[in-house]
């Protein structure tokens, strides 16, 4: 396989395979699932609304992300089917989340072996594949894009997208041009992207790592309670009674997925209600704090009590607005409660801490 030569000296390449490894860096699918979420809520992009699905299509079970946001031209989503192009900025304070330009494709990669992309902007609509699957199958050794583009008003394709049309078309869901610009049209409006992933992630017993049959308005996460291939019994991940919902529930991930919520999420046909965690607590604290060793600006910190469970308990990280870490406990929260602690001076502090959340902003 020859190598693309700029000036007569080769170019870096990406295997194929770097789709499936790059997705290993979620342990944890919710953050697969936030990955496709920021992408919406980022000023480039700038969604009032983003609606997530469970949607059966051609015998297949998809999860779907659709948003009403400013789409995308077919030099957008190439990119953004690409690694490492970001030229995202903030705009009127709006602080983007994703930076290096990989967050689609680890993100959708964890969650399911393929991905397709509708978008339009006002002007063209694309669709552009993003395919394990499809990359097996004609044994590419390179990622190969498919991408399609088509003048939104007349709803015409461009010259160049025969081929991609093809591929898609014979390694997609969508076998039509007619059930391809059906999808574009469940974008509502002028502008918006919808992202359809398939041959979801499952685990060593054949099953999905979800559960969309407890809650018709949520998505739960399952884990195998059997340590051997041979046995398929599931439980939740709820086994501990003091499990924060957010670690098994998509609905309570996204209603403390960010600190100050400027877009409304719908969870299969419901709406998150937002949880603005400071706000939630009792007995606050605030304080700053500045690292000596690092020329940052002061950290805002916040410390209360958990009112509706007190076993719940540690940091709420936020950077950029954006949840990173949830319930992490940390030096003496991980210790076990010792209550004659107490009665020694300076160390009354340690055993508040093991009772109290903290917000982190």
């Amino acid at each position: 396989m020859a190598a693309q030569r700029h000036q007569d000296i080769p170019m870096s390449m990406l295997s194929a395979n770097y789709l499936k490894t790059n997705a290993t860096s979620h342990t944890w699918p919710f953050g697969a699932v936030a990955e496709l979420i920021d992408n919406a809520y980022d000023p480039d992009v700038n969604a009032k609304k983003l609606l997530i699905n469970v949607e059966p299509i051609r015998g297949s079970e998809c999860l779907t992300f659709t948003d009403n946001g400013n789409g995308m031209d077919s030099d957008t989503i190439h990119k953004m089917l690409s690694f490492g192009f970001s030229d995202k900025q903030t705009i009127n304070g709006h602080v983007p989340v994703g930076l290096y330009g990989n967050g689609f494709k680890s993100g959708s990669m964890r969650l399911g072996k393929d991905a397709i992309v509708f978008t339009k902007n006002g002007t063209t609509m694309c669709v552009g594949l993003l395919s394990q699957s499809y990359l097996e199958n004609i044994k590419a050794k390179q990622i190969v894009l498919p991408i399609i583009t088509y003048c939104q008003k007349s709803r015409r394709k461009k010259d160049q997208s025969k081929a991609s049309l093809n591929a898609i078309m014979k390694h997609s869901l969508f076998c039509t041009d007619w059930e391809l610009l059906e999808q574009l049209d469940a974008i509502t409006g002028e502008h918006g992207t919808r992202v359809i992933i398939w041959n979801l992630r499952k685990t060593f017993n054949g099953q999905t790592e979800f559960d969309f049959d407890e809650d018709e308005n949520d998505i739960r996460i399952l884990v195998d309670i059997m340590n051997t291939p041979c046995k398929t019994q599931k439980t939740k991940v709820t086994l501990e009674q003091s499990e924060p919902q957010c670690k098994s529930s998509l609905r309570a991930y996204c209603s403390i997925l960010y600190l100050e919520p400027r877009m409304e999420i719908i969870l299969r046909g419901q709406k998150v209600i937002t949880q603005l965690f400071s706000k939630s607590l009792s007995n606050i604290e605030k304080y700053t704090y500045k690292p000596r060793f690092l020329t940052i600006e002061k950290i805002p910190i916040t410390f209360g009590k958990n009112a509706e469970n007190m076993e719940q308990y540690g940091i709420m990280m936020y950077h950029k607005n954006r949840l990173i870490k949830a319930y992490e406990r940390v030096g003496c929260q991980r210790k076990v409660r010792v209550l004659h602690l107490l009665h020694h001076a300076g160390i009354l502090h340690l055993y508040l801490y093991r009772q109290v959340t903290q917000v982190w902003g």
